[in-house]
């Protein structure tokens, strides 16, 4: 019998047992479900494409494509184990779920959502945002839960006094699966501010947000409303009969699976990467763009342009979240596409990635043409809506490898100034940055690009394109694998990565310094952007 026979037997037993995990991630563009087996490694995916919508000026999913989604995405999983493996799925040993980080769902006492989903991607809430850091001293970015829910008091919306739960994307979807109203940590961190003493929302604030709204006469203290904390490894209940048939309505899936605490992608990017330790650090790059370091100190002040948010175990994180990364670069690259299927070129969307971020290399970004990439506002540069441009100076040529590289190094450009508040004002030391998601998928290229732009070495791991639905699987895997007392960093560094082979860049002098003269023409065409705004 070959290798292969052996460890395909191997994995149909493992399969049968129960003796793996899964997890499910909500991303912007992509609900993914991974399965992996003992040995932490994926054997099973499915995958479903959604899109969220601009309705009344407010960035939202219906829940309904919410359900549809997880349905679609774990029936697609349950395919390729019925393909691979011949075996129907009855059951796994756990599951995770994650989904983009904050945002605003709140429901009634009859669990009806009150206003339409409100996602990260929303730049609504520069008032309470203001307001509520200068109250907490602590930074309350837009995208939190708590400005959301303190803009809408300030608009005096209606629907406040009728709330009696209030979560996030991946806390709703597990309470869909368990009927616990629970969060990881990492997103709970993503909520309102967190003390991390405590591993809980800081009881000290949210006595200051009460007594803020005190002349309201809410029918509720926050307390009431949040979620449960809870840190990774911790019982976050079970899979139900009810969410059992609303994941498989085929009724194969038993009920009863333990799962753990439900977190978000931050949370979920970390553990796919290994960045849980004290001076690690890891950048997410494709829809968005977010770096995370966990700081072995606090901050010397507070930074509105910075997050504060956790690891799933509980350690501090500072996190520079920038709402648009690669959209904009998305769209460019299809109407490529467009015109070469138009000239009778059959491509797919791959290869016109990989030919596009391969010329960029050989372009310059010497301050003849200006890109900003805002498809929606940025609260690090002060944009509460985005206009995509692109300008360039009359005597500057429209070369295809200068166009891609200013495109490309417009991706980074709010995450550069981010990061120089961590470096430069902060004085955080970095070793390394791990990359992840669709930015790095072209060899080589974006490493390079986000070396010179972080001044640091970048390192993509073989695993990399796995994603935050196998770092929910592996949260899922430490929930009922890990030995009594075994913390998560060290369950990651001996079960998981050890062995692990990476690629790594180093940053390149010259290229640092035309990402920094970039960076000074990005900054100056922010004016442009705003002059956009006001007359677009």
């Amino acid at each position: 019998m070959t290798e292969t026979e052996n460890e395909n037997i191997r994995r149909i037993e493992e399969i049968k047992a129960g003796k793996t995990a899964l997890g499910i991630e909500f991303g912007s563009t992509r609900i993914k479900a991974v399965l992996i087996g003992s040995d932490h490694k994926p054997i099973a995916s499915g995958g479903h494409d959604w899109e969220n919508q601009l309705e009344n000026g407010v960035w939202t999913y219906s829940l309904e494509s919410v359900k549809l989604g997880l349905q679609d995405a774990y029936a697609k999983l349950v395919k390729d184990v019925a393909d691979t493996y011949g075996v129907i799925l009855h059951t796994v040993g756990a599951i995770g779920i994650s989904a983009m980080m904050h945002g605003y769902l709140v429901f009634d006492e009859k669990d009806q959502l009150l206003v339409p989903f409100r996602t990260w991607r929303n730049t609504m809430t520069a008032e309470a945002s203001e307001k509520l850091t200068e109250l907490f001293n602590y930074p309350v970015p837009q995208r939190w839960s708590i400005a959301h829910l303190y803009q809408a008091i300030l608009k005096k919306e209606p629907h406040v006094k009728n709330i009696r739960f209030m979560t996030t994307l991946e806390g709703y979807v597990h309470w869909l699966l368990t009927g616990q109203k629970v969060l990881g940590i990492g997103d709970v961190a993503g909520m309102f501010p967190v003390d991390v003493t405590l591993h809980d929302f800081d009881p000290v604030r949210i006595r200051q947000f009460d007594e803020l709204i005190a002349d309201e006469h809410m029918p509720w203290k926050l307390a009431d409303i949040l979620p449960k904390a809870l840190t990774a490894g911790e019982d976050a209940g079970v899979l139900t009969a009810e969410g059992a048939a609303l994941l498989d309505p085929s009724g194969n899936l038993q009920p009863g699976i333990p799962m753990c605490p439900p977190e978000g992608d931050a949370g979920t990017g970390m553990t796919a990467t290994n960045s849980v330790a004290i001076r690690t650090g890891n950048v997410s790059a494709g829809t968005s763009v977010f770096a995370m370091v966990v700081l072995e100190k606090p901050l010397k002040k507070v930074h509105p342009e910075l997050d504060l948010v956790t690891t799933p175990a509980g350690d501090m994180v500072a996190m520079v979240h920038c709402n648009n990364c690669t959209s904009e670069l998305n769209a460019w690259a299809g109407m490529f596409r467009e015109f070469a299927e138009l000239m009778g070129l059959k491509t797919d969307a791959g290869e016109v990635f990989t030919c596009l971020y391969q010329k960029a290399l050989e372009g310059k970004a010497d301050g003849g043409m200006i890109s900003c990439n805002y498809l929606s506002g940025e609260h690090i540069t002060g944009f509460e809506e985005g206009r995509p441009l692109f300008v360039r100076r009359p005597d500057a040529p429209l070369a295809l490898a200068d166009f891609m590289k200013v495109q490309l190094y417009a991706s980074l450009g709010t995450l550069k100034t981010g990061m120089d508040i961590l470096s430069k004002e902060e004085n955080v030391n970095l070793d390394m940055l791990i990359g992840h998601g669709g930015f790095f998928k072209t060899p080589v290229v974006g490493q390079r690009l986000m070396a010179a732009a972080a001044g640091v070495p970048v390192a993509v791991m073989e695993t990399a394109g796995e994603g935050g639905a196998w770092g929910a699987a592996l949260l899922a895997g430490y929930r009922v694998w890990k030995d009594e007392n075994e913390s998560l960093n060290d369950y990651l560094a001996k079960k998981v990565f050890s062995g692990q082979k990476s690629s790594v860049i180093e940053p390149k002098t010259e290229e640092q310094e035309e990402f920094t003269s970039f960076m000074n023409t990005f900054r100056s065409g922010l004016a442009i952007e705003r002059a956009a705004i006001e007359h677009l």
